[in-house]
């Protein structure tokens, strides 16, 4: 397979794409393990692995998007890959996709807020970081041309689900009440 000049920046973005779909499903995992105390250690350094993964997730979600702005076939601006709804390829996949990498990007750098919301507040928004990386899993299902492709789907799969059952556990352990325990009465 020969590789066209003009394709490289397609190539770049389905790349970028992929590592940001993989490192968003790794940070979100990984945070859901620090954050349920799952994982032993110094807190100091769980948190740098969880903000080294965050940082790279944006890193690749920004190249995801700006590397389609140089594709010669799809021909989108930087309005259309910045804001949901302008552009007129496969718009709904695609906004939610900008909304999605809009979310991981702000929630993921709220934490340089933190000291200035509160950590109680941070922690509620924080929680809106799964919503965002679901629907860019909706986007990455949704569009793209290695969609529906065997070795993407497990990819994909092998990176998301651990973080989709760890998910669903935390939600699991907020919605169902803690049953307080039976107290036993000594015989007289």
């Amino acid at each position: 397979m020969t590789v066209d000049s003009s394709d490289i920046f397609w190539i770049t973005s389905r790349a970028a794409g992929t590592a940001a779909m993989v490192l968003a499903s790794v940070g979100v995992g990984y945070g859901l393990v620090i954050g349920g105390r799952l994982a032993k250690g110094r807190g100091a350094d769980r948190r740098s692995i969880h903000e080294i993964l965050s940082l790279s997730t944006m890193v690749a979600i920004a190249v995801h998007g700006l590397a389609l702005v140089g594709d010669t076939w799809l021909r989108t601006s930087v309005l259309d890959v910045t804001i949901p709804f302008v552009g007129s390829y496969k718009t709904l996949s695609t906004s939610i996709g900008i909304i999605a990498g809009w979310g991981m990007i702000v929630l993921g750098l709220s934490y340089y807020a933190r000291a200035h919301i509160g950590a109680a507040r941070w922690k509620m928004i924080h929680r809106f970081t799964a919503v965002a990386w679901l629907l860019g899993l909706v986007h990455t299902f949704a569009e793209g041309s290695d969609a529906g492709k065997l070795w993407f789907i497990a990819l994909i799969g092998l990176t998301a689900t651990p973080a989709l059952l760890l998910l669903v556990v935390r939600h699991i352990r907020t919605v169902r009440p803690q049953r307080a325990p039976k107290l036993r009465v000594a015989p007289s």
